[in-house]
């Protein structure tokens, strides 16, 4: 049976076993597998079983998927291989799978940039990144103006009203205290 074990500290040994043809990853509760961490899209991939092979799909989360150090969109996952969402990893282990053994001489290391990942609480799509522009609604053109608030309004209209009351009934008072002449 393939399952995801997270590597992350904290929630080391954490697994889902993928025992589905599509199993969704990602930080909210209607995910087949949550994983609560801000660095996890709401909806982040899925996970496709297709005969032996896994596919992982990412669903434009704002951190990536990476298998290893490469950034997916869909691509097969291997045995041992770790799966990253964000800053949380996933390793797939397959009961009986054969991984590439830790005495085998290691690939040359590839010089890669540095992975400038950003975590974004509330992350911004893909499509909206492409639209580019100003969000609706925010016009520069037009100058600035100071907003009305209809509590305030609502809130010197009746402290007027009672200060016309009282004083109204200050002249009433002095009027049946004064003597009559």
């Amino acid at each position: 049976m393939a399952k995801l074990v997270i590597q992350n500290q904290g929630m080391t040994g954490r697994a889902h076993e993928l025992n589905v043809d599509r199993t969704t990853i990602g930080r909210v509760e209607d995910n087949t597998f949550q994983i609560a961490d801000p660095s996890v899209s709401s909806h982040h991939c899925e996970v496709h079983l297709r005969g032996s092979e896994i596919f992982i799909r990412d669903l434009n989360s704002t951190n990536g998927s990476y298998i290893g150090s490469d950034k997916i969109t869909e691509q097969v996952i291997k045995p041992g291989q770790i799966l990253r969402l964000g800053q949380v990893e996933l390793k797939l282990e397959i009961e009986g799978a054969v991984v590439a053994s830790p005495s085998a001489p290691a690939p040359a290391p590839v010089k890669r940039p540095v992975d400038a990942t950003m975590i974004m609480p509330r992350g911004v799509s893909l499509d909206q990144l492409e639209q580019g522009g100003r969000p609706p609604g925010f016009d520069t053109n037009k100058a600035f103006s100071k907003k009305t608030n209809k509590v305030n309004k609502f809130f010197i209209i009746g402290g007027i009203l009672v200060v016309v009351v009282i004083i109204v009934l200050v002249v009433i008072l002095f009027k049946q205290v004064s003597p009559a002449r």
